[in-house]
């Protein structure tokens, strides 16, 4: 690679992105009692470290969050749960990547197996619909792999492993392909790969069978926008992409596996003085009404309303409780909303509106080093 790779730009800006696993066997973490799971990664290297997946809790009365066993896993900075049920797998984004399956249940977490995510920088993965095959997003190496999930939940050698070609105008952070996201629309049918260094998301097919990827479309975004995440309102119309280097929400129209960027909405709508901003999730929610995003430097969680057309329409942008919210979360039943702020060490939790969509703090933040991801169970 050429160019400024993750770590060397996270670090820059106080990030800390780890490049080292840990060393350890595969211990169980234990839940507390009287809650729901709550999965929280961190970062494990670099300043104010955490030490691997926290097996905390949210209440489902009052969405308080609490704390609770780690298990040691390396640079755990994404999650995906299988539809099938027992196992979610997560992302050890490191130089030499890997992609680690764990067992989990109310009470219990432990590792089952990990895989070489056969590039550098993972930063996310998904399950196929169906439950058969594993997706990571290699952001260093601008990759996308395929691993076959075994009956018991664990990770098979990779299939497949396609790999992106491109740069954007960015001199410091699009020489090169940087694949930060996979996941598949609501249908099923395809599976998108958000690329920040080409500007660009992939739409691809994959073959059960084969475990192999076809390329179906390649939608071309705002050259220099760095699209990180994209998320698809619930209808299939239409696809919100957060570009993190343009500090905007391109609003796309969608259909048979086709994105079309058809106007670009502001992602905050106060700026902090000498602080630039960088949006990081974009969540939309089970009802289509309301889109959420995290915003890193203007440190909120901006929420807007879904028009009629798909167009957003911004509401409010309430503090995130911390600093960097990195990322945010539904629960389950979509009544709370968890945020991740990386460089204040806290995980914040929201009560949603489900009418106005608004979100109202809950709770104390949980303190808890270098959160940089939760998922509700």
């Amino acid at each position: 690679m050429t160019g400024v790779d993750r770590q060397t730009f996270l670090r820059a800006v106080g990030l800390g992105v780890a490049a080292a696993a840990l060393a350890g066997p595969p211990a169980a973490a234990v839940a507390a009692p009287g809650t729901r799971p709550l999965l929280i990664g961190t970062y494990t290297d670099g300043p104010n470290a955490g030490k691997g997946v926290t097996l905390g809790g949210w209440q489902p009365s009052t969405g308080v969050v609490t704390a609770g066993d780690v298990l040691a896993v390396a640079n755990p900075s994404f999650f995906a749960r299988s539809p099938m049920g027992g196992h979610v797998y997560a992302v050890d984004e490191q130089g030499d990547g890997r992609v680690t399956a764990l067992a989990v249940s109310r009470a219990r977490l432990e590792v089952v197996n990990s895989q070489s995510s056969m590039g550098a920088g993972p930063t996310h993965l998904c399950v196929a619909p169906g439950g058969r095959h594993l997706l990571t997003a290699n952001y260093d190496s601008g990759s996308v792999a395929v691993h076959p999930i075994a009956a018991d939940g664990s990770l098979l050698p990779a299939s497949d492993l396609v790999q992106h070609t491109g740069s954007g105008p960015d001199p410091d952070r699009q020489r090169g392909p940087h694949a930060h996201q996979v996941t598949p629309d609501p249908v099923g049918e395809y599976l998108h790969a958000v690329d920040l260094g080409t500007d660009s998301v992939y739409a691809y097919r994959l073959d059960p069978e084969t475990g192999r990827l076809a390329l179906h479309h390649q939608a071309r975004l705002p050259a220099g926008s760095g699209p990180r995440h994209v998320a698809f309102h619930p209808t299939s119309r239409f696809a919100y992409v957060a570009c993190e280097l343009g500090n905007i929400v391109s609003v796309c129209s969608y259909r048979d596996g086709v994105l079309t960027a058809v106007r670009e909405v502001p992602a905050t709508t106060v700026d902090v003085p000498g602080v630039r901003n960088y949006p990081a999730e974009i969540l939309v929610s089970a009802d289509g009404r309301h889109v959420y995003l995290s915003n890193r430097g203007a440190d909120s969680v901006a929420v807007f309303a879904v028009a009629a057309d798909g167009g957003l329409m911004p509401l409010t942008a309430p503090s995130c409780g911390g600093s960097w919210p990195r990322h945010i979360g539904l629960d389950p039943t979509g009544q709370y909303l968890f945020c991740a702020n990386q460089n204040s060490g806290t995980v914040t939790s929201f009560a949603v509106d489900p009418v106005a969509g608004g979100l109202t703090p809950v709770g104390t933040p949980l303190a808890t080093p270098s959160p940089v991801c939760t998922l509700a169970l």
